[in-house]
């Protein structure tokens, strides 16, 4: 694929103050959180809802902060990159800056909460640059789903009524009280996910190991490493055995993954800015717009201009 100039436009990277509209329906009126508060309790860099109000559907799409999802009763299926995952009842998932993220099929009766927050939120506790150090499920190695036990997951969910406890006063001490029951929140999940050994190494090439770290990998380079051989080299293995592991693991190859990212990289671009088929084609690394077209029928059965239509 050629490269070509700098374009118009990227897949956008939604911030906190022009992403309500996108999980929220238009006429919710729930005041869990920050759902429906007033002007002057609202804390910069941090959003907690609980899912009475959640649309449906959501992505796939980006932004610029973190998430983490808790669901306590109910399923949703929930994408992360190249990962999939169905959410029950005391699961948690994590998503970071840049990462592509989708959420649908929400079962009736399903209930939980979420937390969007800036990275810079917890600063009176953990540097920005050392969030992903002190948490590891926010970083490309890291993993991005956990079940935890139902003693966890109630210790959870109080520290989320806690932090919507004061949300919703004006009393002395409040932003400085969510930082402290968030940090504490993200502490409980961070004892569990050591306890269950998800932490990993970055030498480690077993299978277990090796495959959710190339599926990262992809999902945050996908965009610029286009080869195999780049994902083996970060990975400290080579290519043919990086293509065999994952052939063997997943039923597809190595080039499928990178692929699939592309393709969902595509589909958010169609669906969520107006830009021509033409830039979309060069702004993810075509040589022309017929290689595009080509390339997105192959894998989705439509052309680019069906799949806008009927988005």
């Amino acid at each position: 694929m050629a490269k070509q100039p700098a374009l118009h436009k990227k897949l956008p990277h939604y911030t906190l103050g022009d992403f309500r509209h996108l999980h929220r329906e238009a006429d919710d009126r729930s005041s869990f959180g920050y759902n429906n508060i007033s002007p002057e309790k609202k804390i910069k860099g941090f959003e907690i809802y609980s899912s009475e109000g959640l649309v449906s559907s959501i992505g796939p799409l980006k932004s610029d902060f973190f998430r983490i999802s808790i669901t306590l009763s109910g399923g949703v299926d929930v994408q992360l990159g190249l990962e999939q995952f169905r959410h029950q009842p005391g699961t948690c998932s994590f998503t970071y800056p840049g990462l592509v993220f989708s959420k649908s099929n929400i079962q009736p009766g399903t209930f939980g909460y979420y937390v969007l927050f800036e990275g810079d939120f917890l600063g009176d506790y953990i540097r920005p640059d050392c969030l992903s150090e002190e948490f590891p499920f926010f970083c490309v190695e890291g993993q991005l789903f956990i079940q935890l036990t139902p003693e966890e997951i109630t210790r959870v969910a109080d520290f989320a009524g806690r932090i919507n406890e004061e949300l919703q006063t004006l009393r002395p001490g409040r932003e400085k009280a969510v930082r402290m029951y968030f940090y504490l929140l993200l502490l409980e999940i961070k004892r569990s996910y050591i306890a269950q050994g998800l932490h990993l190494t970055k030498t480690d090439t077993r299978v277990g190991y090796l495959v959710p770290r190339f599926q990262r990998l992809v999902s945050r380079h996908f965009l610029k490493k286009r080869k195999v051989a780049e994902y083996a080299a970060l990975l400290g293995v080579t290519p043919n055995h990086l293509n065999r592991t994952i052939k063997e693991a997943t039923g597809h190859t190595a080039s499928d993954a990178i692929s699939t990212m592309l393709v969902r990289e595509a589909k958010a671009l169609l669906r969520y800015t107006d830009d021509p088929i033409s830039t979309i084609s060069f702004q993810l690394d075509f040589s022309d717009p017929a290689a595009f077209t080509r390339f997105f029928k192959e894998h989705t059965g439509e052309t680019p201009q069906a799949f806008r239509k009927n988005a």
